[in-house]
């Protein structure tokens, strides 16, 4: 991160800032000067169409009614927060400021024009921040007659409930207008994190390239919206999908920002998908012209309708193979779990591994979990009983002579599970439907170990699998049509929820999460923001349940490296060759939680 200079204009304190003009009153300036105001802040919102001023004020009388409902302002706070705010169309109303934020649209054009008229209306100590998060806060700087006091300051939408706040210091800002406007951000209730320079800034940066190639995957056809949006929702957790968000932002916005993420970093990540610029140039922005990937109700409306490509409900498949009892190879956590949740569903399991003493262990850990489960009041003694009942451990792969389905849960190595696939070959009956469930290796590599590989598919089941709610459904193109009805049905039967992809490395999941956990390495790696920055960013600006560095360290930063490697190795991408700092770490040794040390260090138990 670039180090500010030195104030040199003046050795005058800054203001307070208990003043604070708001120039553009859209739905982000409307949001900010709301949480100004209920701060103690005098709000001067300046917007150059009357329409948009009234608009604005009768937003905030709405917002704040509705938070008194709720309880958490009183009549007399939300009187006194509506009297600091007053609107205004001309920018000479900001006279007095003591900080000036801008949010107009995101042209350098207008943005400019905004900060030279503002040099010559407002004190020479106030400060002017911009809300960009696509363009350059440097180049806005360069062209003001005072570039020391200009900074960003970039709130994340909606600004009443986002607790991040970027504060991006330019190499011309002053330490003490960073200082001020940090304060402030932290009298608002908000988590400032000191950024440097550069589009996107460290929330957007990251989130706007994994959204682009969401986007490029749709566009291949690989999976459909649905899929691609419920497999993040599901797999990582996420609030929304990456089209669905896309649609959220604006399509328009989100091209613009990826315009200028890849005009500096000339990263084919960034390169925005075709797709973003024929929906922008339809006039298909997403919600706010009421359609973008999705179709909305309105213009502005959250509730998506059926269109064209909406898939049928029950649409009808080729009906599937009969399942009643299933064989689950491997001793470790992945494998006694998916045994678990099979044997949850009514089907007869054989947990089989290596060694009878392995398999027992294996099944004595599903007791345990479902122990766990009754104490937690989610499943009676009875029940977790007629569940381990149905649970047969074998320390032989024999045991599968009679088994419908045999899922695969060994160790990710394709030579050890095209060793497996020859021997499930052998001791299946004919019609048994095999499946892996390998996170980044080729399913059509294991397929090919058979003598049937139309009997082979993927069954990606994501950790903890009897809490993980979702199972990519890999097909090969030697696949049947029989075995995917087969397994879109048991995925049915388990209570899971099953998206149908290809044969690629990375799958949905793998292939969109790595390039963003890899890309937030080599922020580290080039000394832009610091781990726990840019954790909290990802956690407060984009709602994830884990920041990147902690949720490499838990994935394990050697299978974190592999699943790069594959997807680097398939892609052919130079973006995603994995990041040097990861390879330096897993070659010291240092995996994450596993091992006590990853990105961060961690007690032993």
């Amino acid at each position: 991160m670039a180090t500010p200079l030195s104030d040199t204009s003046s050795d005058t304190p800054l203001s307070p800032l208990k003043t604070v003009a708001v120039v553009g009153l859209g739905t982000m300036g409307t949001g900010i000067a709301e949480i100004l105001a209920k701060a103690g802040r005098e709000v001067i919102g300046i917007d150059i169409s009357e329409a948009t001023a009234a608009k604005a004020v009768a937003a905030l009388e709405t917002s704040t009614a509705r938070a008194v409902e709720r309880g958490r302002l009183t009549e007399e706070e939300r009187a006194d927060a509506l009297a600091r705010i007053r609107t205004f169309t001309e920018l000479r109303a900001a006279a007095d400021a003591d900080l000036v934020i801008e949010v107009a649209p995101e042209s350098y054009e207008i943005k400019q024009q905004i900060f030279r008229e503002l040099d010559g209306i407002v004190r020479p100590e106030t400060i002017l921040a911009t809300g960009t998060n696509a363009l350059s806060v440097t180049r806005l700087a360069a062209d003001s007659a005072r570039p020391e006091r200009v900074l960003g300051l970039h709130f994340f939408n909606p600004a009443p409930a986002m607790r991040l706040v970027e504060v991006v210091s330019s190499v011309l800002t002053a330490p003490t207008a960073v200082t001020a406007v940090t304060n402030l951000a932290l009298d608002l209730g908000k988590e400032p994190v000191a950024v440097g320079d550069r589009p996107g800034f460290v929330a957007d940066g990251l989130l706007f390239g994994y959204l682009n190639q969401a986007a490029a995957m749709y566009e291949a056809k690989y999976a459909s919206r649905e899929d691609i949006d419920a497999a993040m929702r599901l797999g990582c957790g996420l609030p929304m999908g990456p089209l669905a968000l896309l649609d959220l932002i604006g399509i328009d916005t989100a091209r613009r920002v990826l315009e200028a993420m890849y005009a500096e970093s000339r990263d084919r990540l960034h390169a925005p998908a075709p797709i973003l610029k024929q929906l922008s140039e339809a006039g298909l922005t997403g919600r706010k012209s009421g359609r973008g990937f999705y179709t909305y109700e309105a213009p502005g409306s959250a509730t998506v309708v059926r269109d064209a490509l909406t898939p049928l409900d029950g649409a009808a498949l080729t009906p599937g193979r009969t399942v009643r009892s299933v064989g689950v190879a491997g001793s470790g956590t992945m494998a006694s779990g998916i045994a678990e949740v099979f044997a949850k569903a009514g089907y007869e399991v054989v947990l089989a591994a290596r060694s009878e003493e392995k398999a027992q262990a294996a099944k004595a850990r599903i007791g345990k979990s479902l122990s766990r489960s009754v104490d937690k009041g989610r499943m009676t003694a009875e029940a977790a009983a007629q569940t381990l009942d149905l649970i047969t451990a074998a320390g032989s792969y024999d045991a599968f002579a009679d088994v419908d389905l045999a899922v695969e849960a060994i160790a990710e190595d394709l030579e050890i599970k095209q060793q497996l696939f020859a021997t499930l070959d052998k001791v299946c009956k004919p019609g048994a439907v095999l499946a892996t469930t390998t996170s980044s290796l080729p399913v059509v590599a294991c397929a090919r170990a058979t003598s049937r590989p139309q009997d082979v598919i993927g069954m990606h089941f994501f950790n903890p699998a009897p809490a993980m709610k979702l199972v990519e459904v890999v097909r090969t193109v030697l696949t049947d049509d029989e075995v995917h009805a087969t397994v879109r049905e048991v995925c049915g039967r388990i209570k899971k929820h099953a998206v149908d992809c290809g044969d690629r490395a990375g799958f949905i999941v793998n292939a969109l999460l790595f390039p963003y956990l890899n890309n937030a390495i080599k922020m580290v790696e080039e000394h832009y923001a610091t781990l726990d920055d840019i954790d909290a960013a990802m956690k407060l600006g984009g709602g994830y349940p884990m920041g990147p560095f902690e949720l490499l360290d838990v994935v394990g930063l050697d299978v974190s490296l592999a699943i790069e490697k594959v997807l680097h190795r398939e892609f052919r991408d130079p973006g995603l060759a994995p990041a040097p700092l990861l390879e330096h770490l897993v070659a010291a040794g240092c995996l994450g939680r596993k091992t006590g040390r990853g990105f961060r260090e961690y007690a032993r138990r």
